[in-house]
This record gives structure tokens, sequence and C-alpha cells, in this order.
């Protein structure tokens, strides 16, 4: 079977299987059997696969069909051009999450401070915080998670992009996993923020493979914002600000919520589809 019959026949499964964009997610599995960048596939249309690459191909489009996430079946996901190791201990980061980092170094970048610190409150995979290592190198960046296995994860992440010495790792619950004394000129945080009630109407890789502990925001979604408008401030420098990455329709919520709790909210911007997705806040 040539590589394009191979694409066609894969893709009409993939369909079948309510997959979206059923032959690119084809393409790109295809492409990481015959270790080839995706591109070059269109060059190789006639190429017949051996019996080893398509009882490999084939393998992985079935694990697709059943809806593994494909960036679980690669192993990684590229994250502001970095690759990042995933797997069910943590959210495969989504693509709006890097208009969060990307705010983070830019106003990391424009303190003008000779090691400006920030805390990733809940790192997952470690993505933010590695981003805002990478591109401020003169950072000091503190990561936390509540999960041991998921920051397992984001160590292994953070020396896979030459940082490992650049991010130090807390494993704790909220804040009780800062040292004592830390202050921040910056803090992010993409917590949990689905309602628990709707997990169940998730996307099935979301639903099935991502882990839940970092989707179920309680019952209206919003008990860790509770939390980080009630204990934040206190970590924070002064000039510093909090970037928050939140779900559809919790923008009216979250304003009421902090400007309660004497936060000034600087701005709320919106994702690639203009919908309003995060929340930048600061003190007096």
């Amino acid at each position: 079977m040539t590589v394009l019959e191979v694409i066609q026949k894969s893709a009409e499964f993939l369909t079948r299987k309510g997959v979206e964009s059923p032959r690119l997610q084809t393409e790109l599995l295809l492409a990481h059997v015959l270790k080839l960048p995706r591109m070059k596939l269109y060059l190789n249309f006639e190429r017949q696969l051996t019996s080893a690459e398509a009882d490999s191909l084939r393998e992985l489009v079935k694990r697709r069909g059943q809806r593994e996430p494909l960036q679980h079946i690669l192993g990684a996901t590229s994250f502001c051009g970095l690759e990042i190791a995933v797997n069910r201990n943590v959210l495969v980061p989504r693509p709006e999450t890097e208009l969060l980092a990307e705010a983070g170094w830019q106003f990391l970048a424009s303190r003008n401070l000779a090691s400006p610190t920030c805390l990733d409150f809940g790192t997952g995979s470690g993505c933010i915080a590695i981003v805002l290592a990478v591109k401020c190198p003169a950072a000091r960046v503190l990561a936390t998670d509540v999960s041991p296995e998921a920051l397992v994860v984001a160590k292994e992440n953070a020396a896979r992009n030459g940082v490992g010495g650049k991010v130090q790792f807390a494993c704790g619950d909220g804040f009780a996993a800062l040292p004592a004394d830390s202050y921040f000129d910056l803090i992010i945080s993409n917590p949990p923020y689905i309602p628990n009630a709707e997990i169940v109407s998730l996307q099935p890789e979301v639903r099935d493979f991502d882990p839940h502990g970092a989707l179920e925001g309680g019952v209206d979604g919003l008990d860790f914002y509770r939390l980080l408008a009630a204990e934040a401030g206190s970590f924070l420098n002064p000039c510093g600000k909090f970037m928050l990455e939140f779900g559809d329709g919790q923008a009216s919520a979250l304003r009421e919520m902090f400007e309660a709790q004497k936060w000034i909210v600087e701005a709320v911007r919106e994702d690639y589809t203009q919908r309003q997705r995060f929340l930048i806040v600061r003190r007096d």
C-alpha cells in the first residue's frame, strides 16, 4: 500500500470514529512512523510502506480511533515552539495557553530587573514555567503542583528544554507548597476551571485521558480562583502582576471576585477565537 492510499484509508477510518481533522491526524501519525517531516509525505505519495511500517501505523490509528489524544500517542506536543512531553498525569497544553505564557514573558522582560521572580501555580506539564525560563534566562521561576506525578513530567520537560537548573519545582497543596518568605514579580496560573458536572460532556480525548484533578473546578468551576483571589496578593511584589486563564463565560464572575478582594483588574484578554480567556490583575 502506498503512502497516499494508507492516508486515505486511515482518514476514512478516523472519520467514522468521529475524530476531528482526520486527514491531518493521519498524516501526523504517518510522519511519526516514517520519521519524516509531515510535508515530505507529499513528495512520497507513491512510496510503498513496508509491512512493519503499515503495522505500526495501523496500531497508532487504532489508538487514535479510540480517542486517545494524538499528543499521548506521539508522546509530546509543541508549546511556544518547545517540545513538551505529555501523558495521563498532565493536561495536554492548549494552543490558547501560549498567549498566557507570552503575556508572562513579555511582562517579565519589561520589568528590567536583574533577576525577576515568577510563580507558576499548578504547573502540570511545566509548559508555562519552562517557556518563561527559556524566554527570560535571568528569571527565577518556581513551579508548584499538588501532583507528584505531574512534577515528574514537568522536571523531565525542563531538562529536555535546557532549563532544568533554572526552574525550581515544589509539590504541595495551594500556597502551602511555597518556601517561607516567597515573593514574586509575576504569578501566573492556568488552574482547573471546568464545573465538575460538565466533565462528563467533554470530548473523549479530555474526559477520558486528562487527569480530572487538573480539570475539576468545583460546582461552578471557580473554586481555585476563590483561593487565588484571597491569598495570592500576599506573595506579590510591589508593581507585580497576576495572570490567569479561565473558562468560557467566567469573566464577569472573576472580575467581581477579584475586585472584592481589592485587586485592580488591568485587562481581560481574548484568545485566538475572540473568547474572553485571560485575566490580568494587580495590587495598588
